[in-house]
């Protein structure tokens, strides 16, 4: 009698990554039993392994199913980015998949991935995804601060970039978090970034910590949040600063001594340039150090 015939390799790991990635639970199951696959292998082209296609494709079951292998290893990242099954849950914004990694004691939330140095709360704060920021800030281990190797931006610059009040929220209400650390290339903190941008729930959320310090300029271009806010021409983020008594709105930036006042009138703002006027405290005659030129030249 002939023997049976050894099934092909190969055509076997890439039918379990695709059967991974499509949530085929029976043909996985199956296809464990053989002695030649390792649940852990990566394909050939991205360099992912099965825990990686399935948070990618937010495959729940399939994530409960694999972690359930004792030779198992939840960490792997992928080759083309250096991702863990972990940032691309985050990154996905898959919220039940996240909490399957994070119940585990042998996972890191505060790894990096290699590419852009992102942590999984860094990449859940760039998407905007709330529910998976707030998992990973309820681990006791996590650590809220970690900047990326781009920019050196942390999870609250990052939020405050777009917008996204909640996770800006979350990360306000831990006292290890410093509403004032800017990133390190162009050192501009979390409060400049939402002036500048125009997100008015995240200025008033920064504005809300008694800490924080409104009237500090990034290293660049020498610009207060009230500055940014000028410059983008946003009238109510502007009123918001200048009704707090430590902004100074006659602060010259750096680049090229123009003042807010300056500024609205460069920009041809019309409401900024009665806001400013209408206060005692305002110099309507302050002159730019490049140009020497008032606003109203």
């Amino acid at each position: 009698m002939d023997s049976p015939a050894k099934p092909n390799t190969r055509f076997c790991r890439e039918l379990f990554l695709w059967a991974v990635y499509y949530g085929n639970e029976g043909m996985v199951k199956a296809l464990l039993q053989l002695s030649d696959i390792n649940p852990n292998i990566k394909d050939t082209i991205y360099g992912r392994t099965p825990l990686v296609w399935a948070a990618v494709a937010g495959q729940e079951g399939m994530i409960k199913l694999l972690l359930e292998q004792e030779d198992i290893d939840p960490n792997i990242p992928d080759t083309k980015n250096g991702q863990t099954p972990l940032m691309w849950a985050a990154i996905n914004g898959h919220e039940g998949i996240a909490e399957c990694f994070l119940g585990r004691e042998d996972v890191n939330p505060n790894t990096k991935e290699a590419q852009h140095g992102l942590t999984a709360l860094g990449w859940a704060a760039t998407r905007g995804h709330d529910r998976v920021a707030k998992l990973l800030l309820q681990q006791e281990d996590i650590n809220p601060n970690i900047p990326d190797t781009w920019y050196g931006r942390t999870p609250l610059v990052l939020a405050a970039i777009d917008g996204y009040e909640k996770i800006a929220e979350l990360l306000l209400e831990r006292e290890d978090v410093n509403p004032n650390t800017g990133e390190n290339r162009g050192g501009r903190s979390p409060l400049m970034w939402a002036a500048h941008r125009g997100h008015e729930g995240v200025v008033k959320l920064l504005l809300s910590r008694e800490d924080i310090c409104p009237d500090i300029a990034n290293s660049k271009h020498g610009r207060t949040p009230l500055l940014w806010a000028v410059v983008a021409g946003h009238h109510r983020i502007a009123q918001l600063l200048l009704e707090r008594g430590d902004v100074n709105p006659n602060f010259p930036d750096s680049k090229c001594g123009r003042t807010a006042l300056g500024w609205a009138a460069v920009v041809g703002n019309c409401g900024i340039v009665k806001l400013l006027l209408a206060r005692e405290d305002v110099n309507p005659n302050a002159g730019e150090i490049e140009h020497g030129r008032t606003p109203l030249a």
